[in-house]
């Protein structure tokens, strides 16, 4: 699973709810939502862009791979000719 780390950034770069909506022009509510969602909403490239324009970071910094329990470590096997 991706996990969101929003509201982690958020917090380290000192950014409230209201400063980033201001900026897309959005909701305080939708704001809220994705600062507390565990799994990583669906965004547009631009919307993953503008957040990272937004709090002078990489989208490494909001994103963070978790491996599921009872995840299998299968890995496919790939011919390169």
């Amino acid at each position: 699973m991706i996990r969101c780390k929003l509201n982690e950034v958020m917090a380290r770069k000192r950014v409230k709810n209201k400063d980033l909506a201001k900026i897309f022009s959005i909701n305080y509510n939708s704001v809220y939502r994705l600062r507390k969602v565990d799994e990583m909403p669906r965004l547009a490239p631009e919307r993953l862009n503008g957040i990272c324009k937004a709090l002078n970071c990489q989208s490494g910094e909001l994103l963070e791979y978790v491996s599921d329990e009872g995840e299998e470590n299968v890995v496919s096997q790939v011919d390169i000719v």
